[in-house]
């Protein structure tokens, strides 16, 4: 019997002394409150977030569908630093275990903070509509990448203060760590600060069609920090580094809003001059009467020289579509429409020859 007291008195002891002097059945009670509110999170993001969502979803504002969408993850982890505060309340702890905890608790609460700042930016930028206007959309999201990698660097050195670790020397160390690395990185700002010079200068967008000369052709894909994904025609992918756009002409294509026909037709030495007007009044009447052509922006259908094997009659006009495979279209009708005249005018088209006159002696 004495064995058994004795085992019975050592077992409560260890029970209220439990795990640095915590009562073990604090603790018991302590990790059930958690993981009540554990339970919580589930179902607060089961019915609070779906009926949120539902709601947003009736309005048409795209502000609050983004805002709730963003804050999921936030809202989320609320019930666990709500239940972590106040499993921990519940613990009666001693004055090293107290300061902590008390750090846990500050260092959760930090990051719902900064994570829903985080989180908030993004539908902010959203909701104000002037931004957009005075700023490309491309450029507008390297911002917001970069405002949300401050809040991360701000949020990281608030949580390492609450645990005593001081930045400063931190900051110190990166700053002489930052200059070694731009001596070997210019390549690498220059092609940084190229990207951010064609934001600004809004010389394309994702989505346009654009022609580097001697560099690349297609559609832009995605503008990064150091290079563009340009899609070219065959589908393959071209990494472009971004000083190429700074440093050499960039052709937008989509911003065509009249494509245009610049053609030299050659005709041959034996048109007679009769043949040659009426070519080109015929060519000319096509041109300003027919709806593929837009002649407010002018036209041009004129002989225009005599070349070595033939005489050049230019003709120059826009077409009212500004959609590229109509535009090929319309070329395609035009150059028809005048081969058509030609030979209804009885004359021919021109080709490189060469006569050759044998003297006789």
């Amino acid at each position: 019997m004495d064995r058994i007291e004795q085992f019975i008195s050592l077992f409560v002891e260890v029970w209220k002394n439990g795990i640095s002097g915590i009562n073990i059945s604090e603790i018991i009670i302590a990790l059930l409150i958690f993981f009540a509110f554990l339970l919580l999170r589930g179902l607060f993001a089961k019915f609070i977030i779906k009926r949120l969502e539902k709601y947003v979803s009736k309005t048409t504002n795209r502000f609050d569908n983004s805002l709730v969408e963003s804050l999921k993850g936030p809202t989320k982890f609320f019930p666990i630093v709500i239940g972590f505060f106040i499993a921990t309340s519940y613990v009666s702890l001693g004055d090293s275990s107290e300061n902590f905890i008390d750090n846990a608790n500050r260092t959760l609460i930090t990051i719902l903070i900064f994570w829903s700042i985080h989180q908030i930016i993004g539908p902010l930028s959203v909701l104000i509509k002037s931004i957009e206007d005075l700023l490309s959309k491309d450029l507008l999201n390297w911002i917001i990448k970069a405002i949300k990698i401050l809040i991360l660097i701000l949020g990281a050195a608030a949580v390492l203060e609450l645990w005593g670790i001081k930045i400063g020397p931190i900051i110190a160390g990166l700053g002489l760590f930052g200059v070694a690395v731009a001596l070997g990185a210019q390549d690498l700002f220059k092609n940084l600060i190229s990207g951010i010079l064609v934001l600004v200068e809004k010389r394309f967008k994702v989505g346009d069609w654009i022609i580097v000369e001697d560099v690349i052709e297609g559609i832009v894909e995605s503008i990064g920090f150091r290079s563009t994904a340009v899609r070219k025609f065959d589908k393959s992918v071209a990494i472009i580094p971004n000083f190429q756009f700074a440093e050499n002409a960039v052709i937008n294509i989509s911003k065509t809003t009249n494509w245009i026909i610049s053609w030299v037709i050659t005709l041959q030495y034996n048109t007679t001059v009769e043949q040659l007007k009426k070519i080109r009044d015929e060519i000319e009447k096509y041109v300003t009467t027919h709806k593929d052509f837009k002649t407010s922006l002018g036209h041009a259908v004129r002989v225009d020289k005599f070349s070595d094997s033939s005489i050049d009659m230019y003709i120059r006009c826009f077409t009212v579509t500004d959609d590229w495979d109509e535009w090929l279209a319309v070329k395609e009708r035009l150059a028809i429409e005048i081969k058509q005249i030609v030979e209804k005018n009885n004359a021919s088209f021109a080709f490189p020859s060469q006569s050759i006159y044998v003297e006789k002696k």
